[in-house]
């Protein structure tokens, strides 16, 4: 059986930080700004952690 390949978009929007959880990035950061409020633009800027529940799919996608 061939290896599995891991998934090129998942690749490129999440990070592993060194403690083993994944890191993401904000949506709604990219177009349509003048109506969102200069605090919620600043507060998109920054990366989240994904949720537990969400955390071993992503995995699987990143190191398959």
């Amino acid at each position: 059986m061939p290896k599995m390949k891991s998934n090129s978009g998942a690749k490129k929007r999440f990070e592993l930080t060194g403690s083993g959880k994944v890191k993401r990035k904000h949506a709604f950061k990219s177009h349509i700004l003048t109506k969102k409020t200069t605090k919620q633009k600043r507060n998109l800027t920054y990366s989240a952690v994904v949720v537990k529940a969400d955390e071993k799919r992503v995995k699987e996608l990143i190191l398959a």
